[in-house]
């Protein structure tokens, strides 16, 4: 009914913007596509970029040496080629020749060199340091024991040689995020700590114009090594309310949306809008966090009561209306090369058998969530199935960053949240999130911890046979799903919808994978 009466006020809305001249797309650059942020970025600087928002514009003004394929697998970018020896420590980098900064200097391998270890050092307080902390020496330089990281060496202008202290599998995949962007010396040292404001790099873009919390401006390169953009530049509006993100759309004002929740419905069940309405599946997992560290959570018998005790499949089809894939487990289904691990089924007879068998009944549970609406409703369901079970649940509404940060502290018995992946590798499913070197803020707030999954994991990371390294992972997600420190939710499929005048749109997986090169009118 909610919706009903939203969907309606919508339509009203966009009634009433059209009567008002200025209202009207009059202000819309020729040429430029509008795109709609739902927040403003924190920074545009390669080192310092942690958010999606700012990964996503970014991904347009700079290349690292390797990128994301359509099929998910690392290819070629600002690097024409690459070798690994047999052993799996030395990668062998030669670049592509006439790739340009804006600036009209051509790349060699020194600005790689040069960009990586800045990340590495000290000064840049970089929260990416995790990314190259597999680089031999790159220890020793982080601390400041050495000037130079042994592991990373010029050959010559076009090609750059790293070395690892140990095989890492998915090394190359690190390789494709924003992090590893190269940038230009002498643009990052006269800008300083205003580099962010002024990025320089290779992209097809450049930023023009930055107006906090109301717009971004790129401006297209004609000399891009990729071949020029289609569109003359793209504008990021950052409006964070969906009702004016809506009506905006509606007004012909934003070219492309993602279509928010309260208005999936109504866009989805309008033939009219079938054809200009985009969806793929998302490398992401859904979850209800089970904080393993405290009492109930514990004990391993209850939080598989709890698994137990929810009908994950009806919160799927209703409140999320279908907009996602059951999960088995936290790796998505996109990315298992593995059969899928045995599903935790509906069965509240069971969890109140197991809540009695282990005297747990009558507790009461402290649920925090964030305060969108959506997460809430499904909140009080999760809610209302945990105590028809026998626990009462308390839910604690936080706005996101004072949320995060108590779910970080470990401060909630449950908590709602989802995992994107950083790079298409099972790896990131796997080890940020379970093992228990990562308690917290690294990824694993629910604060699991089981030796087999640690040596399992670690085993997969060093291991550079792809079939003996997805047994590993394999085996280590049958061990956490049994544990279910998780109650595994869904996969949410992403659904965009686009202006009819739009060309050429795809949408991308991994946001570091769109380029804006290819959408036109």
């Amino acid at each position: 009914m909610k919706r009903r009466y939203l969907a309606c006020f919508v339509a009203l809305l966009t009634c009433l913007a059209c009567l008002i001249t200025s209202c009207s797309s009059r202000n819309r650059m020729p040429g430029y596509i509008c795109y709609r942020l739902g927040t403003n970025p924190t920074t545009l600087d390669p080192a310092l970029i942690v958010d999606v928002t700012g990964g996503s514009i970014s991904a347009k003004l700079f290349n690292g040496l390797v990128k994301i394929g359509d099929d998910l697998s690392v290819q070629p970018d600002i690097a024409k080629k690459w070798s690994v020896s047999k052993n799996g420590l030395l990668y062998t980098f030669t670049l592509k020749q006439g790739v340009y900064f804006s600036n009209k200097r051509e790349v060699k391998a020194d600005d790689f060199k040069y960009s990586f270890k800045r990340i590495l050092h000290p000064k840049s307080r970089s929260p990416n340091i995790w990314i190259f902390d597999k680089v031999l020496g790159a220890d020793d330089f982080k601390k400041g024991m050495d000037e130079d990281i042994e592991g990373i060496k010029v050959i010559d202008d076009y090609t750059l040689e790293i070395r690892l202290e140990r095989p890492f599998s998915p090394f190359l995949s690190l390789l494709t995020m924003t992090a590893a962007y190269v940038i230009p010396e002498e643009e990052a040292e006269k800008w300083g700590p205003d580099f962010s404001g002024h990025p320089v790099g290779t992209g097809p873009f450049i930023l023009k114009e930055w107006l906090p919390g109301r717009e971004i401006k790129l401006e297209r390169r004609d000399d891009y090594f990729g071949g020029k953009a289609r569109v003359e530049g793209i504008i990021y509006r950052i409006i964070p309310e969906d009702l004016t993100a809506v009506t905006e759309f509606e007004l012909g004002n934003i070219d492309l949306l993602t279509i928010p929740a309260t208005e999936y419905s109504r866009y989805r069940n309008d033939p009219r809008k079938a054809d200009i309405i985009s969806s793929i599946k998302g490398l992401n997992t859904y979850y209800l966090g089970l904080n393993c560290s405290k009492h109930p959570f514990k004990n391993a018998a209850f939080r598989k009561a709890v698994s137990l005790a929810i009908d994950r499949e009806k919160i799927l089809n209703t409140i999320y209306e279908r907009r996602g894939r059951l999960a088995a487990g936290p790796v998505p289904d996109v990315l298992r090369k593995w059969d899928m691990p045995r599903l935790y089924e509906y069965n509240p007879r069971t969890a109140r058998q197991i809540i009695r068998e282990e005297g747990l009944e009558g507790l009461t549970l402290r649920f925090y969530v964030t305060a969108d609406q959506e997460v809430v409703d499904i909140a009080e369901v999760i809610q209302s199935y945990i105590r028809a079970a026998g626990i009462d649940v308390v839910i604690k509404q936080l706005e996101w960053s004072a949320y995060k940060e108590a779910v970080n502290r470990g401060e909630p018995d449950m908590f709602y949240l989802s995992w994107w992946a950083d790079y298409p590798d099972p790896e990131n499913f796997l080890y940020p999130l379970f093992h228990s070197s990562n308690h917290g803020s690294a990824g694993n707030r629910t604060r699991y911890a089981n030796p087999a999954v640690d040596s399992l994991i670690e085993q997969g990371r060093h291991t550079l046979d792809e079939k003996t390294r997805n047994a590993l992972y394999r085996s280590a997600e049958e061990i956490i799903v049994a544990d279910a420190p998780w109650v595994f939710l869904w996969h949410r499929t992403d659904f965009t919808i686009r202006q009819p005048r739009v060309k050429n749109y795809k949408i991308y997986p991994i946001y570091s994978m769109d380029k804006g090169t290819e959408i036109s009118f």
